[in-house]
């Protein structure tokens, strides 16, 4: 089993709509929406949950109003500001730190799990699905992601999938490191803006850091050709390969706002770029790392 995780420096590049029609056209895989602070893969893939999971990722302190002496300690211990000045606790501000908990002289500190979210297992038109939601204002969102591709790998095993196609968050804090950390393969999508470079380059050297394969694709190239010249050269540069390049068509839009994938959506110009994008990824991405596991089976006998 292999993991492509499809990532991008910035949100809004097209990462999504990428992986959506890459799961459209694979076979025996286990698509994985981890970007579970925004996750909007559901729109094009229509999952039908089958089973749903609360998700506990913290805790949450509140003051037991018979026990409190209102001394005080707390609300000077608390950095967050979380504890009012009637001793109760905001559940906005308190970060579940613990330290009031563990300070209280009269053990008037209840720590509870506090539900930060919900994951789910469905069935999509392409089969497999693992995904989860966010709360509003939640936080542990890296934890989340670990959760879900846990379960994803976990699905994977159960029905002998042999791919594992994940959405990731954009950027490079902890939500990505936890999306990436051990996967196969990373695949940025980039678009020619000067903000996408940047934090192309800053998401490479992310996945260099975790000692991660990494491919390019250039999302609306044509957009601005002297800035897509300098992610071709940046590329090069960096012995990065740019398995693909999609032109901009209103095509994509038209095909998001029907739910689907431009590959169910057309049989144009942008299919074709997107089917070809996904026999470069198979032939120079998957079909690599397959080489690559059986050498290494070898050097292990």
């Amino acid at each position: 089993m292999k993991e492509l995780v499809v990532i991008s420096g910035k949100g809004g590049t097209g990462k999504t709509s990428v992986l959506a029609a890459m799961a459209s056209m694979a076979t025996n895989a286990v698509v994985v929406d981890c970007d579970v602070d925004a996750a909007n893969l559901h729109v094009l893939l229509n999952p039908q949950i089958q089973r749903r999971f609360d998700f506990y990722g913290g805790k949450i302190a509140t003051i037991v109003k018979n026990r409190c002496t209102s001394c005080g300690i707390c609300r000077d211990l608390c950095r967050f500001d979380a504890i009012t000045p009637d001793y109760q606790v905001d559940a906005i501000a308190c970060e579940g730190c613990g330290v009031c908990v563990w300070n209280c002289p009269e053990n008037a500190i209840e720590f509870k799990e506090h539900k930060n979210g919900e994951w789910y297992i469905s069935q999509t038109r392409f089969g497999d699905m693992v995904h989860a939601k966010l709360g509003i204002a939640e936080e542990n969102s890296g934890k989340l992601v670990t959760m879900v591709r846990n379960e994803a790998q976990k699905l994977a095993q159960k029905y002998e999938r042999d791919l594992l196609l994940v959405d990731g968050p954009p950027g490079i804090g902890c939500p990505v490191i936890a999306a990436i950390t051990g996967a196969d393969a990373v695949l940025i999508v980039v678009e020619p803006t000067r903000s996408a470079m940047h934090d192309m380059e800053r998401v490479i050297q992310l996945a260099r850091h975790f000692h991660i394969p990494v491919s390019i694709v250039i999302n609306k190239y044509d957009l601005q050709m002297d800035l897509t010249t300098k992610i071709r050269a940046l590329c090069q540069r960096e012995k990065l390969d740019v398995v693909g390049e999609i032109p901009y068509d209103l095509d994509l839009v038209r095909a998001q706002m029907n739910g689907k994938t431009i590959v169910e959506y057309t049989d144009g110009n942008l299919r074709t770029c997107f089917v070809e994008l996904w026999n470069t990824v198979q032939r120079h991405v998957l079909n690599r790392l397959i080489v690559k596991s059986s050498d290494h089976r070898r050097e292990c006998v």
